[in-house]
């Protein structure tokens, strides 16, 4: 099995060296500082797990690379329409894309069945300029359980989670996620294969659509937001608007708002990555985490008035020049 892993960084580079470990032909394609230390040492991950290092082929340059079976997919997600030409080397008739995303993903309609079958959401996917890059039919989900973060250049830092829940966008049990999945779990990983990875998303996508808003305007931790009365019935206010969303959609995610945030209190004093890409002056990653789903309330007729509130002040604070944006 040959994987091409598009933006190794924290997470990508710990996918690739556990695969690596599995036995997979791995190859990670980065930049900069990070890439020279992976060229020179390989990935050193630090776990309470255990630490190994991961001896991997490490290139800026896809062409190098070739056609692959898997294309694990790293990257922002405001970089997809852009990542033509980083991609295109990459694939052949039936190379699958993993996408590592936050959110909800461009082909999240995709043979999705029922009134809303092949919708398009504008915020993720502006006028198809995703799709064109990432055919939706090569997609394979992928929702992230696991925390790492880069310690320095070469070096992960797996914090804690093994979990890579994936999934067909039509729920099938198809070969190809039958396959990636058995190399993730050879490599020490969680992977299951998700009928409904739809639910994951929303179960995500339930903190991350609040915290990492609240936190890049307030400048607040994960604990301060729980513990400050306001922040927290705001928070709280959003979680049910999207709740309501994603049961207009059909999804009924498995776990309570009073859940959530305990489970966020417990974190302690962690800075949400969108609060870490404001203070590095990153763009920020709220369009597919909260504009897409203002985008979909109006689709289903859900108010969300706490929601769009949010998306103006996030959208203005991640786009202070730019012209206002109507989510109707």
């Amino acid at each position: 099995m040959k994987v091409a892993v598009l933006g190794a960084g924290a997470i990508g580079a710990y996918v690739g060296a556990a695969l690596d470990r599995a036995g997979a032909d791995v190859h990670l394609i980065a930049r900069g500082p990070h890439l020279a230390a992976m060229r020179q040492h390989g990935v050193r991950v630090e776990s309470p797990r255990g630490d190994f290092t991961a001896r991997v082929h490490a290139t800026d340059d896809p062409a190098d690379v070739g056609p692959v079976d898997y294309v694990f997919l790293g990257l922002k997600a405001h970089a997809y329409a852009a990542c033509g030409p980083l991609v295109a080397p990459l694939l052949h008739d039936t190379t699958a894309v993993v996408a590592a995303q936050n959110g909800i993903p461009w082909w999240y309609f995709h043979r999705h069945g029922g009134p809303h079958d092949g919708h398009r959401v504008e915020s993720v996917d502006p006028g198809g300029a995703v799709s064109a890059v990432l055919a939706p039919e090569r997609a394979i989900g992928c929702v992230v359980y696991a925390a790492t973060e880069l310690s320095g250049p070469g070096v992960v830092r797996h914090l804690e989670g093994t979990r890579f829940s994936i999934g067909e966008p039509d729920r099938s049990a198809s070969e190809r996620c039958r396959t990636f999945a058995e190399a993730m779990r050879a490599g020490g990983l969680k992977c299951p294969v998700e009928a409904e990875l739809r639910h994951d998303i929303w179960i995500k996508l339930l903190g991350n659509i609040s915290f990492n808003p609240i936190s890049a305007l307030a400048r607040a931790t994960m604990r301060q937001m729980c513990v400050h009365s306001g922040t927290r019935q705001v928070i709280e206010r959003m979680m049910h608007e999207t709740l309501a969303v994603a049961a207009a959609l059909g999804c009924r995610p498995d776990i309570s708002v009073e859940r959530r945030l305990a489970g966020a209190e417990r974190v302690g004093d962690h800075r949400t990555s969108t609060l870490q890409d404001l203070e590095a002056g990153k763009p920020l990653e709220l369009d597919v985490l909260l504009a897409a789903v203002v985008e979909l309330a109006a689709v289903t007729d859900v108010p969300v008035p706490t929601l769009r509130t949010v998306h103006a002040l996030s959208d203005l604070l991640a786009n202070p020049t730019s012209q206002p944006r109507s989510m109707a």
